[in-house]
């Protein structure tokens, strides 16, 4: 209390109090992916970040490739509900990209900020597997596989592509694409038009291809709404004593197991466990992530 007398009377207003919660990684919780950015962890760390007293605003500092449809629309939807409630302004900070669903999490913002250099966009969903059929065919392996449904075995891996099994793929990934096209255009719509000069050569189906831009054009096409870093832009807007809070999910039960020394024989089955999971999760956190240059 004391605190607050003296920065009221020295300063002439208690300092200003903005919320940074940093998304950074893949998106999702399905498959090596065991740490990625979900609902389930992330949404206490958001929860926290809302629940400031006297907080101005919140800043989403973003650098995700993207990930699961689902998690990123429940973050978003998570996100806007604890705005509006609490009317509480959100900002986000894009660094190095804010790409399929990391694009998602940005347009939780009322604005997005960006580096020149930041990859914006990728407004589409892919789908990526592999075939066996010839491999186990090739190496004598005889596939056994027993159902109860005719669809059960949809894109099996084992068995040859169905034209059906593509149509009804193809079918779930255009709905799904189109909730994106539908949520973008609800937070960006108006932006989108007032950027509509810049969309002349390009159209709607373009737009929302999946193709992705760099922070310049990301602007022109009402994508992002400014060029700015996180330190800058908060000074900017609320002065230069204003008060930066960081939340972000704290390290995971594996690196906290890492640092523990003399760890027992069951501890080292589990790390060993872990460190499989986390090779499988890198190869394919790399693969996503390169698919961006990056």
């Amino acid at each position: 209390m004391l605190g607050r007398i003296f920065s009221i009377l020295k300063f002439g207003r208690p300092a200003r109090v903005v919320g940074v919660v940093r998304l950074e990684g893949i998106i999702g919780n399905a498959g090596a992916f065991r740490n990625g950015l979900t609902d389930d962890r992330l949404g206490p760390v958001i929860d926290r970040a809302f629940r400031i007293k006297g907080i101005k605003a919140i800043a989403l500092v973003i650098n995700s490739p993207g990930g699961s449809p689902v998690q990123s629309a429940l973050l978003h939807d998570r996100i806007r509900r604890l705005s509006a409630e609490k009317n509480i302004p959100v900002m986000a900070f894009v660094e190095d990209i804010a790409a399929s669903g990391g694009y998602w999490l940005a347009i939780a913002a009322d604005e997005i900020f960006v580096n020149c250099n930041s990859i914006v966009g990728s407004i589409g969903v892919i789908y990526s597997g592999f075939g066996f059929a010839n491999a186990i065919e090739k190496i004598g392996v005889e596939r056994r596989l027993y159902t109860s449904g005719s669809k059960k075995s949809m894109l099996d891996p084992f068995s040859p592509q169905r034209t059906e099994d593509i149509e009804r793929l193809t079918a779930v990934q255009n709905e799904m694409h189109q909730n994106f096209i539908d949520a973008v255009k609800e937070r960006r719509g108006v932006k989108l038009n007032s950027a509509s000069e810049n969309l002349s050569s390009l159209d709607d189906s373009e737009l929302f291809s999946g193709e992705f831009w760099l922070g310049k054009k990301a602007l022109e096409l009402g994508l992002v709404d400014s060029f700015g870093e996180l330190v800058s832009i908060l000074k900017e807007r609320f002065g230069d004593d204003v008060k930066i809070r960081r939340f972000s999910l704290r390290r995971g039960w594996f690196r906290r197991r890492l640092s523990v020394l003399g760890a027992g024989d069951t501890q080292i089955s589990e790390i060993t466990e872990n460190l499989t999971l986390s090779a499988i999760s890198a190869v394919e956190s790399k693969a996503l992530w390169s698919r961006y240059g990056l």
